[in-house]
């Protein structure tokens, strides 16, 4: 078998220039999802220089990238083989990790489709790496001190002018408040509105279970609002006198895929403005809307009523822990009294990274390309459900890193949690719907293919397929 079809590379799909950047991509994927095992020897340089029809100097320049990454070593007599680190790296990650995931739907799956996780093999290591180089040869003394607790300036800067022309939002460099992902977001928004008296806060149902737990850990009581086709119940929120905050996600609700309809962000609105009300936009995953622009932040059109929480975890990886914040004016000092009594600042260093990412343009650019490639992952599970699973119903807009399908013929007959642990069994995790909210008589999955291939979501959507005929 030659190195290109084992290794699954294309060079028909390779970009006119950065060849070496393409190669060592590819070749960084192929490690991390397993097609590349610890010790797997990597094709004779000139070998798959033929192959593919390149020079020789790009594949020991792609080479070159990985071993000093650690990914490959040299050995006398193999070639360039994968490193055994990166095997022993993973174990202790997943074993570290499993220790902190009580629920059964956190086990580890043969085909893992958690929602929320996104292509980390895509991570743009090149960009950063050659980011990180500029960072580090401008960077002075005080750019690596303890700094602002409100985050870099110069990263504050870039937020504001990116967001601006992505999100629609209106904020300043001043206004925002640099964070380690939104989940500190929302430990600084609960200790405030504690503070001032507000524990009841309205979450979605269904709705991000992490983000209720969160939110109940730092004291307050989520009140749980109905979701439907059109998004959150504005009017079912306005019944409930002693709620005056609401946490939702209205480009593209979690776990339903529904965008708040117009409507109901005129009445959400109207309702901050008459209750004095809080309005929590977590604007988890708007870069990914496949089919149209996403809709604007509601940020812009109440900004003294909306704080705006957003991060890297879905565009770039989870574990960079970086997130932003804008909140209204009356709450900013306070917050960020909060941000220095807990961290005294995000870390330095990546925050330079990434405002160097989004000046030169390579953020906005790997967003295109991750877009392009969720894009093609999404369409391929919708067409493995439609043809293995055509009586289930594929809920949300063409957008995100997720679906919800439901199964209206099994109503009353199968809880999806009983359903989830039955495909789990046959190597696939996903999580019931029922799990991020009441449980419903209609069961429903929601999975997660931003991580995975396309004949991987086919053999999962197969195999959820005779569970369920």
């Amino acid at each position: 078998m030659k190195g290109t079809d084992f290794l699954q590379l294309d060079r028909a799909a390779a970009p006119s220039r950065g060849l070496t950047t393409w190669l060592a991509d590819a070749l960084r994927a192929a490690v991390i999802d397993g097609r590349l095992r610890p010790g797997a020897s990597l094709p004779a340089s000139r070998v798959l220089a033929e192959e593919l029809g390149v020079s020789r100097g790009v594949i020991v320049e792609a080479y070159q990238r990985l071993k000093d990454e650690g990914m490959t070593i040299a050995r006398h007599g193999a070639g360039t083989v994968v490193s055994g680190r990166l095997a022993q790296r993973a174990a202790a990650s997943d074993a570290t990790e499993m220790s902190f995931m009580p629920h059964r739907w956190r086990a580890r799956g043969e085909i893992d489709l958690s929602p929320g996780v996104p292509d980390l093999s895509g991570f743009p290591r090149a960009a950063w790496l050659r980011a990180e180089r500029t960072v580090l040869t401008r960077a002075n003394a005080a750019d690596l001190g303890y700094g602002d607790p409100r985050g870099s300036q110069w990263l504050r800067h870039e937020l504001a002018g990116w967001l601006a022309r992505t999100r629609g939002l209106r904020a300043s460099p001043d206004d925002i408040i640099i964070v380690t992902g939104v989940a500190q977001a929302l430990a600084l928004l609960a200790q405030w509105l504690r503070a001032h008296d507000r524990q009841a806060i309205a979450v979605e149902n269904p709705g991000s279970r992490g983000a209720r737990d969160e939110l109940a850990y730092w004291g307050l009581a989520p009140v749980s609002v109905d979701v439907d086709g059109d998004g959150l119940r504005v009017d079912d929120l306005t019944r409930r006198p002693g709620v005056r905050a609401v946490l939702l996600t209205p480009a593209h609700h979690f776990p339903t895929g529904v965008v708040l309809a117009p409507q109901r962000r005129r009445d959400l609105l109207s309702w901050a403005v008459r209750a004095g009300g809080l309005v929590i936009e977590d604007d988890y995953d708007a870069e990914y809307r496949y089919d149209r622009t996403p809709v604007p932040a509601m940020q812009a059109s109440a900004p003294e009523h909306v704080v705006y929480a957003g991060s890297t975890s879905k565009t770039l990886a989870p574990g960079l822990r970086l997130g932003w914040l804008i909140p209204p004016a009356a709450l900013h000092a306070d917050l960020v009294t909060g941000k220095h009594a807990s961290d005294l600042g995000s870390p330095a260093l990546p925050q330079l990274v990434l405002a160097q990412l989004i000046a030169s343009g390579e953020l906005e650019q790997h967003i295109r390309l991750a877009r392009k490639r969720q894009r093609g992952r999404r369409d391929a599970l919708l067409a493995a459900v439609h043809e293995h699973l055509p009586d289930a119903r594929v809920q949300g807009v063409a957008a995100g890193l997720h679906l919800l399908i439901t199964f209206p013929a099994l109503a009353g007959q199968v809880s999806d949690a009983d359903l989830a642990d039955q495909i789990g069994r046959a190597g696939v995790l996903v999580h019931p719907l029922s799990y991020h909210g009441e449980r419903s008589e209609v069961p429903g999955l929601v999975m997660g293919y931003a991580a995975h291939t396309a004949d991987q979501l086919r053999e999962a959507a197969r195999r959820i397929g005779q569970l369920v005929r």
